[in-house]
């Protein structure tokens, strides 16, 4: 019953990872369209895109951390497993074992980054003054959109001044969630085992020579 309520739970899991994937690769095809853009501008018109490089910096965080649920859940995540590939081959039990175990370990660090990265995300979001009376500026005006905007310039940036600014906490929440479905997903391999089975990459099966 447990077992099955867990699987049950682990198939809406996997659903919202795939979504972020998607998401994640709707990001990347913004990013090409931009750098083409710049290309472009840069050699016809002699106009380069300003800020490309925020957003290449920006962009990049949001795509590693929306896909990484969904790496983890395929079995793609980068890591020496040659011990272990033998060991699945000699004793499968014993490598089954051990691959639980090495996935209750790997959802514990990704426990650790979100408890590392949340407060920074909780910083940053609040610098903001949303939902609380900012400390300089001027006060919400009861317009949502017009107090969202406000709220934006005082948020905690990165970026160059003057080219291309951007909040902080956006980067943020997106280490925070993919590390923490990084870890529900590891936390249901361990309890339930590999649903995908073992995966391992090599020069044939990727067709490199």
């Amino acid at each position: 019953m447990i077992v099955t309520g867990l699987r049950k739970i682990e198939r809406w899991v996997v659903a919202i990872a795939i979504i972020a994937n998607v998401s994640g690769a709707f990001v990347l095809l913004t990013l090409v369209a931009i750098m083409n853009v710049d290309v472009v501008s840069r050699n016809l018109f002699n106009a380069p895109f300003r800020g490309v490089v925020e957003v290449v910096i920006f962009s990049l965080a949001l795509i590693v951390f929306l896909q990484l649920p969904d790496v983890v859940r395929t079995g793609r995540l980068t890591r020496s497993d040659g011990f272990l590939g033998l060991l699945r081959s000699r004793s499968p039990r014993s490598g089954a074992a051990l691959s639980r175990v090495l996935d209750g370990v790997a959802c514990v660090f990704m426990c650790l980054i979100v408890w590392t990265v949340w407060p920074e995300f909780t910083e940053s979001f609040e610098s903001c003054h949303f939902f609380t009376p900012p400390e300089f500026g001027p006060e919400p005006t009861g317009n949502l959109w017009a107090d969202f905007r406000t709220g934006l310039a005082r948020c905690d940036y990165f970026g160059t001044p003057g080219i291309l600014q951007a909040p902080w906490w956006p980067v943020r929440l997106a280490i925070a969630f993919g590390c923490a479905w990084a870890a529900i997903l590891f936390f249901f391999k361990a309890v339930l085992g590999d649903a995908q089975g073992p995966r391992h990459v090599t020069a044939q099966s990727s067709g490199e020579v």
